[in-house]
């Protein structure tokens, strides 16, 4: 390649990255004006019921607009949210409106929380949930505990935020919050996350989904398996983290949720970062970034500082890795968030000593070692708080059912008392209804053997439907080929016919005799299945060597046509199958590639290994099929057979045959053809996968 193409290569590439940006910037852009004009709209509603005649501050649909603006404005504006978070307050309180403050508080605490102001979220929270307890609003009580233990969280108190999460499933199952549940146990995962006790989070993480399955919310679903992505990231698992994340991606930029996406993207560029490609994981985290500036989560934005930081310095692009550790270790010191500043701090340490700085190295070295020690400590004492904190909650449990069986105890004897009068009542219907029962049993029983009757009347139907239909086969394609070949035998032996003659025959037979094998073999094969006679015996199967047995037993077919067979298998492909059916599937499928390509033809046969099948295909560029014929294929009573391009017949039982083994190997078969273009065939079989334990 000369000079001149090199650069025009190179232009090519940067073009079609800036394409790939702009894409990128304006559905940015469009999410984020989405969002604008989502609040100027609420704006607006607001301004006309000040402007109407008989406004009262008082209003509680005024108060209610006022704090669902606030709550817009969490992640975006956060003095907006304190702003009308305390207009509504006061508002509330002079209104009577105990609502109002209930949620004005908690708007508060949200505020104070991602300020990183934990002991002041934890007072607001606390308000919050003293006047819901005390008004028995147990919605709003179920939703403000769930922040109140998160705060404990991050404070690190363990102990204090499993009893409210505890607490709160406990209101949540009472009155079937499935929501407010599937929440709760993805907090709970992040306390074990914190631990490092990946098998348990995902416990709770799988909980957590399969409620949002039941629920059927698109994006409650996408946040649980952003989380379960992030967990298989730290499990290494990045097959599946890659999966989970992807369907996440697609939620959010669907519903345009930025503070969501920005946490997507993040993981997903950890994901690349686990495997080494720290450029992939580099163009994530910046999309990540992008987002971060129309957001405000400084908790979320120090784990993506960490990451691009840990990015460059595989890159070795050590200058730009420490602008970004500095961030993220500043930041860390503002909220107060000690595993951010022990991860800052080490990588800072690696940085300085790079640079042949060792005062700065070392005194970075020492921050991070105090600080890993802290929370080496408190982990111990978070792991045994957790412990007796789900002990002492069980032990609460189970005094609750010893107190419940007491007072069911006192209810005994009128309990027994009933039974009796029922016992009694029973006797007498019994009695009354004894004939009426009676006869309705013998109904019973002739409907028993009526149907058992007509199931035997279709099963004698069916195998005498499998008579006909294989004395029909020997009958006209089997007793033709026979006939003729005796017909020569005849001529030759009765010396009608010179052995050079003969001898121009023999190809000729060699090609009936092959179709006479052929064919026997599918006609053994489908009687088998039609008498219940075949039995699939699943094994781990190599692919490519079936393939290749075929290939070599169809190749001087293909010679005598010039037709070139492509095998694409790979050698290490292995399906969960039985070789036996899987051979004659793979031979039917050749077969009729190899009849129905003209001469100096292609044959191509591949697989396409996904997650959990391996799809097979077969594509010749062969005569193709209409619309009508491709409806009959796979009809099980079908009798459709067609000539090929040198005159071949078939039994058209071949394809039949191979829909019924492709599903006894839990598959599906299905075909692309058009006229003159030549016919794709496909089918899918599971493959071997590796086995996950999952935690108790």
């Amino acid at each position: 390649m000369n000079l001149g193409l090199i650069k025009l290569h190179k232009l090519m590439g940067l073009f079609r990255g800036c394409i790939v940006l702009c894409i990128f910037f304006n559905g940015i852009l469009y999410s984020i004006k989405a969002q604008d004009s989502n609040r100027d709209t609420l704006i607006n509603e607001i301004e006309q019921i000040k402007l109407s005649a008989n406004f009262n501050s008082k209003d509680t649909v005024y108060i209610n607009s006022l704090l669902e603006l606030a709550n817009r404005y969490r992640f975006h504006y956060l003095d907006s949210l304190k702003i009308l978070s305390e207009k509504s307050l006061e508002l509330s309180k002079n209104a009577s409106y105990i609502n109002g403050e209930i949620n004005s508080y908690h708007a508060l605490g949200g505020f104070y929380s991602d300020k990183g102001r934990i002991d002041q979220a934890i007072e607001y929270f606390s308000k919050a949930y003293k006047l819901a307890d005390k008004y028995d609003d147990h919605l709003l009580k179920a939703g403000i505990l769930n922040d109140l233990a998160k705060e404990y969280g991050y404070k690190g108190e363990y102990s204090k935020a499993l009893k409210w999460y505890l607490a709160t499933i406990e209101i949540a199952e009472k009155y079937d919050y499935k929501n407010i549940i599937s929440i709760v146990n993805d907090n709970i995962a992040h306390l074990y996350l914190e631990q490092k006790d990946y098998e348990q989070a995902m416990v709770f993480l799988q909980k957590s989904k399969s409620i949002h399955e039941e629920i059927g919310n698109p994006i409650f679903l996408a946040e649980t398996l952003s989380n379960i992505a992030s967990t298989y990231a730290d499990m290494n698992e990045l097959d599946y983290a890659m999966y989970n994340i992807n369907i996440s991606i697609a939620t959010f930029e669907k519903e345009k949720i930025l503070e969501w996406l920005a946490y997507c993207y993040e993981i997903k560029g950890k994901i690349y970062l686990k495997k080494n490609k720290n450029t992939w994981a580099l163009y994530w985290y910046k999309q990540s970034e992008l987002l971060h500036e129309e957001i405000e989560d400084d908790r979320a934005k120090i784990d993506l500082l960490n990451g691009m930081t840990e990015a460059y310095l595989n890159l070795e692009k050590d200058s730009i890795a420490e602008i970004h550790a500095l961030n993220a270790f500043n930041l860390s010191k503002k909220i107060g968030l000690r595993l951010g500043i022990k991860n800052s701090a080490q990588k800072l340490s690696k940085i300085f000593k790079n640079k042949k700085d060792f005062e700065k190295s070392l005194w970075y070295h020492e921050i991070y070692q105090a600080t890993y020690e802290s929370l080496s400590a408190i982990s111990n004492e978070k792991a045994l708080s957790m412990l007796k904190t789900r002990v002492a909650y069980d032990q609460q449990k189970k005094q609750l059912i010893l107190d419940n069986e007491k007072a069911l105890a006192k209810q005994k004897i009128y309990i027994y008392v009933f039974i009796v009068i029922l016992f009694i009542f029973a006797i007498i219907t019994f009695l009354i209804h004894r004939n009426e029962q009676a006869q309705k049993k013998l109904n019973q029983q002739l409907r028993h053997k009526k149907t058992a009757l007509e199931e035997k009347q279709a099963y004698l139907n069916e195998l005498n439907q499998t008579k006909n239909k294989l004395f029909s086969i020997i009958g006209h394609d089997l007793r033709g080929p026979i006939g003729a070949f005796q017909g020569l035998l005849k001529l030759f032996k009765e010396g009608e016919m010179t052995k050079e003659e003969f001898l121009n025959f023999v190809p000729k037979l060699k090609v009936d005799i092959d179709t006479i094998s052929f064919t026997l073999n599918n006609l053994l094969s489908w009687g088998q299945t039609q008498m219940n006679g075949s039995i699939t015996k699943h094994s781990v199967t190599n692919l490519d060597s079936i393939v290749e047995e075929n290939i070599a037993l169809l190749s001087e077919i293909a010679e005598s046509k010039s037709i070139s067979l492509v095998n694409r298998i790979e050698p290490n492909c292995q399906i969960w199958s039985d070789p036996n059916q899987i051979d004659i599937i793979i031979r039917n499928l050749l077969s009729n590639a190899l009849k129905f390509t003209p001469n100096n033809g292609q044959i191509v046969i591949g697989a396409i290994q996904k997650i959990k099948t391996c799809e097979i295909y077969v594509k010749d560029n062969g005569m193709g099929m209409s619309e009508d014929i491709i409806s009959k294929l796979f009809e099980k009573d079908s009798n459709h057979t067609t000539y090929g391009t040198n005159n071949e017949k078939g039994t058209g039982l071949g394809l039949s045959l191979c829909k019924e083994m492709v599903e006894k190997n839990n598959g599906k078969i299905w075909v692309h053809s058009a006229i003159g273009k030549g016919s794709s065939f496909y089918f899918t079989i599971p493959r071997i996968q590796k086995q996950y334990k999952e935690s108790a």
